[in-house]
């Protein structure tokens, strides 16, 4: 076990003591799980030679940590991390970020916020977008449903009609995935953690976007992931780039979004497509691909699976962005031989599927209301679109992508402006935006936000974002 000194902002060590910075290097340690109940810490000089401090430091922080518990002397042996095993720290894991940079910022400032805050840095539609009529007469349905409805568990491979359903579904973007060959889960997150937990191990290399949805590194950090990244631009990954970190990483898997990438808003080019999965082919990578997007395009862009088939590509989805968050419900399409693998690890881990959500779900997209919520969403959406991008192009901030359709502009700000900065500012006037390097691993994306345009109706959040910029 090797240490290096942390930064003097480190959580527990912002007294910027030596001492106290040597603690800190320990605690994370315990936090992250890269040291666990019993583990033999370095000696005294190997700890002040790693961490390039006195030896008299380092005795002053292992007297602490045995002081307060974290670790134990044993007469003649060394130092012990002490008790049980510490509760995963995610956001500890990987290199420390500023709370404004990192992953989990957004979302957890946007699920906490008040009711009065604007949210143009959100996700999601806003509650009045959604088809509240159509999902308020699938509840009064539903509540006349058998008793087995309402209070039995489900099957594990999820309500057969709505499976169909979403085979027939698939088909018309050319996916072949038979409906024994979709399973259910709660959530599109849900369904990557399941593959995640299938397919790869602690220290296995998985390939993301840069930028990408930043929930993916979140995930993979708690997967305990080898995380490399590969430049994404406006028709896809760079495939120079991709063909070389392939070769040299080896990584097991790569997450992506094909139509609508978050959170560019970019879609894949068909040359791009198709030298994606030749280069995977090469190189035996399994391909998660995203689609929680997908009824937002106009016209569908090309999809992996519907170009490589199952053997190569799994394809995932869920009705949280366009019909409620509330109703937990995803899908995974797969390979028929990982199918019962799967259906083993739901039943481990979340036992059974839920009745209710699926119902919901199918009760809405069976009775043709859906599409029209559909069809009405795109149109609207393109029109905020156009408004938001002028907006923004008035306090000189242009779209680095011009997307075809979906939520997001993915913007540069004037030279010399920091997104996080940014970010902090308009927080305190209520705004919650979204910093660019919240989606970047390389932390390259400083200058860069993403704006959801439905959620920036509020002329509010233009004033409060030009105050935000200024120096």
């Amino acid at each position: 076990m090797t240490f290096h000194r942390p930064a003097n902002n480190s959580t527990t060590g912002k007294d910027g003591t030596l001492v106290s910075q040597v603690m800190a290097t320990i605690r994370d340690r315990i936090a992250t799980r890269n040291l666990l109940s019993g583990d033999k810490l370095p000696s005294i000089r190997a700890c002040a030679r790693q961490m390039a401090v006195s030896n008299s430091t380092v005795v002053e922080a292992y007297d602490r940590l045995v002081a307060d518990g974290t670790i134990q002397s044993r007469r003649g042996s060394g130092f012990y991390v002490s008790g049980h095993t510490a509760p995963l720290s995610i956001a500890q894991i990987g290199p420390k970020l500023d709370r404004a940079i990192d992953p989990f910022w957004v979302s957890r400032q946007s699920l906490d916020a008040r009711p009065d805050m604007l949210k143009p840095g959100c996700g999601w539609l806003p509650a009045d977008w959604m088809p509240e009529t159509s999902i308020r007469r699938a509840l009064r349905n539903l509540s006349r449903a058998t008793d087995t409805v309402l209070t039995e568990y489900g099957t594990p491979l999820g309500l057969a009609p709505l499976r169909q359903l979403l085979s027939r579904r698939l088909a018309t973007f050319g996916i072949e995935a038979g409906p024994d060959q979709i399973l259910l889960t709660e959530s599109g997150t849900q369904a990557i953690d399941m593959l995640c937990r299938f397919l790869i191990e602690p220290g296995d290399t998985v390939l993301i976007d840069d930028p990408c949805y930043f929930n993916f590194c979140a995930l993979l950090r708690a997967h305990r992931a080898n995380i490399v990244s590969v430049p994404f631009g406006p028709n896809g990954p760079d495939i120079d780039a991709f063909a070389d970190i392939l070769a040299t990483h080896k990584p097991r898997l790569y997450i992506t979004n094909s139509g609508l990438h978050n959170p560019t808003g970019a879609s894949l080019s068909p040359q791009v497509a198709h030298k994606v999965l030749k280069i995977a082919d090469q190189h035996d990578l399994i391909i998660i691909e995203d689609d929680i997007f997908a009824d937002f395009e106009n016209q569908p862009s090309p999809r992996l699976a519907a170009m490589g088939g199952m053997e190569r590509v799994i394809h995932i989805g869920s009705f949280s962005k366009t019909l409620s968050a509330s109703i937990r419900c995803g899908y995974i399409a797969t390979r028929p031989e990982w199918v019962d693998g799967l259906i083993d690890l739901k039943v481990a881990t979340g036992f059974s599927s839920s009745n209710l959500a699926p119902e919901l779900v199918h009760a809405v997209l069976k009775d043709g209301t859906y599409r029209k919520h559909m069809d009405g969403l795109r149109d609207r959406l393109s029109h905020t679109m156009t408004q938001t991008a002028k907006r923004l192009a008035s306090l000189g901030i242009y779209p680095v992508v011009t997307p075809n359709a979906g939520l997001f502009l993915w913007c540069a700000l004037p030279d010399g402006i920091d997104a996080a900065q940014v970010a902090r500012n308009a927080l305190g006037d209520g705004v919650v935006l979204a910093p660019g390097n919240v989606f970047s691993i390389s932390q390259s994306a400083g200058n860069l936000m993403r704006f959801n345009v439905a959620q920036c109706q509020n002329p509010k959040i233009f004033d409060v974002l030009e105050r935000a910029m200024r120096p």
